[in-house]
């Protein structure tokens, strides 16, 4: 088996110094829209929105931002996917749907059903093999290569609906991979395939010293609690007294800043953090650099990505986009300033906007960083509170404090004819002072936010902060039936969604 690691190894490395003739950003992706374009002319999607037209078009780029509108999910669901759920085919790709990913659902729906398409699946897997080549620039012990991989996903069964199956993105990609690598899959077939999320947990912590794992895969939040419970169940200082050769934790879904410290306290030695962009609609990319923020984004691989400023010009308060927004190509964008990401896909995705808002790192690069949500922001009176924000006062409280938060959100309301936020703090520390928590979050916000600082002595009356114990949060996903680790706790409350919270609050008997 170590002959085996060295190999892929020693194949990377030499992958490595070899110089492919690449084409520009630009290239690629007028190539993918056009295969797009010539694949999807005969859907029905393409035939009312004459597909050919555009194709014999001089300007054909020109003309697809031109004739297409603007997608959320509501919008491309109610037209066109529920067409696709009902066993039509051909409706906006040139099939008949199989599968449908469903959706945490923290924005727009409350529960999304995403079409994945075999083209789709062949997509996921070619970015997968570019980040496995992308691996020669970490400093990867070539052990590992030969380890087990630790996917926690959500539950691979499927549930099926008459003609196509539904269930987590996770469980569908795991039905569909090659056999060879089932051998380094963990936890294995058995217990993925557990509905129960927390029955999975208690067999992976059981079965964890059987295995050997050199890659874990993950939410952070997820990840943290199973690695903390294989700590505790087995009586161990750290994790790699289980797993002595684990040396990368493959991360995505949310920003991994606040969790860094204490994941550091659960491991005996350094290992490579990898950041991934993935998501019920495909994988767009991953960190290629080691000490880079950036992921570079895979622009040869099925999806067009177009990007709209998220400012006041192109969406209102609530974060829904306005008529006709000014879209950029890869090649137009610039550094520092946020946009949200507007996908074209295999998977019969047009002019779709994710809901994620990113900045680019490095435009030479095109590598990106993912600040927000569209829906999840706030600006009661011109704040323009991101997530990104948020993290960095969130990371700011464990460091200044010494504690562990695992999750928060936060709310903002009108508040003595002025406006105020809630903070809602997740730690099961002891003890913790909410107004020092408070404090450290304000000055944070207003070092790095300078709108904030603003309406700080003006429009933004006042800071609110609840500390709350771990478990809140999780209960409040257990109710809602998306306990898991694909699920994540939304950011920001707002409206309906907030109402919930606090009627859930209410009658919970919380201890802080």
């Amino acid at each position: 088996m170590a002959i085996i690691g060295n190999l892929i190894s020693r194949s990377l490395r030499i992958r490595k110094k070899f110089t492919f003739k690449l084409g520009t950003p630009r290239q690629y992706q007028l190539q993918v829209l056009h295969r797009l374009l010539e694949k999807a002319k005969e859907t029905e999607f393409g035939r009312h929105y004459q597909f050919q037209e555009v194709l014999d078009s001089a300007n054909f780029i020109g003309q697809y931002r031109e004739r297409i509108p603007v997608h959320n999910y509501t919008k491309m669901h109610a037209e066109w996917w529920y067409r696709c759920l009902e066993g039509e085919a051909n409706v906006s790709w040139p099939e008949k749907i199989k599968y449908f990913a469903l959706s945490s659902g923290t924005s727009e729906s409350a529960s999304k059903h995403i079409p994945v398409t075999k083209a789709m699946l062949k997509t996921v897997k070619k970015v997968g093999v570019k980040q496995l080549y992308s691996m020669a620039n970490f400093n990867i012990p070539p052990r590992s290569f030969e380890k087990g991989i630790l996917m926690l996903g959500g539950t691979t069964s499927l549930f099926e609906k008459g003609d196509y199956y539904e269930g987590d993105m996770s469980g569908i990609q795991a039905k569909n991979i090659p056999k060879w690598f089932r051998r380094f899959y963990k936890p294995g077939g058995k217990i993925s395939r557990k509905p129960n999320w927390e029955q999975r947990i208690k067999l992976i912590v059981r079965k964890a010293k059987e295995w050997d794992v050199g890659t874990v895969c993950g939410v952070p939040a997820w990840v943290q609690i199973v690695l903390e419970e294989i700590i505790k169940y087995h009586g161990v200082k750290n994790i790699h007294e289980i797993w002595p050769n684990l040396a990368v934790y493959i991360h995505g879904g949310v920003s991994f800043e606040p969790y860094r410290d204490h994941f550091q306290k659960l491991l005996g030695k350094p290992i490579a953090f990898i950041e991934t962009y993935m998501a019920s609609e495909g994988s767009f990319g991953f960190q290629a650099r080691p000490g880079t923020r950036g992921i570079k984004l895979v622009l040869n691989a099925g999806i067009f990505y177009e990007f709209i400023p998220f400012n006041e010009e192109n969406f209102d308060a609530e974060g829904e986009v306005k008529p006709n927004p000014k879209s950029y190509m890869i090649h137009e964008v610039v550094e520092d300033v946020e946009y949200a990401v507007m996908l074209s896909t295999c998977a019969g995705a047009w002019r779709y906007l994710i809901g994620d808002v990113v900045k680019f790192t490095s435009v030479k690069e095109h590598e990106i960083v993912i600040v927000g949500r569209t829906k999840q922001f706030l600006s009661l009176c011109g704040e323009h509170m991101s997530i990104d924000n948020m993290n960095k006062a969130i990371d700011n409280v464990q460091k200044k404090l010494g504690i562990v938060v695992r999750e928060f959100t936060v709310a903002g309301f009108p508040y003595q004819n002025l406006f105020a936020h809630r903070w809602y703090v997740g730690t099961d520390t002891p003890g913790v002072d909410a107004e020092k928590v408070r404090e450290i979050i304000d000055q944070t916000l207003a070092e790095v936010n300078d709108d904030y600082a603003v309406e700080r002595s003006a429009a933004l009356k006042e800071v609110f902060v609840e500390i709350l114990p771990n478990d809140a949060f999780i209960d409040y996903l257990r109710c809602k039936g998306k306990e898991g680790a694909m699920n994540k706790f939304p950011r920001v409350m707002k409206g309906e969604k907030l109402k919930d919270w606090e009627k859930f609050l209410a009658g919970k008997t919380v201890k802080s």
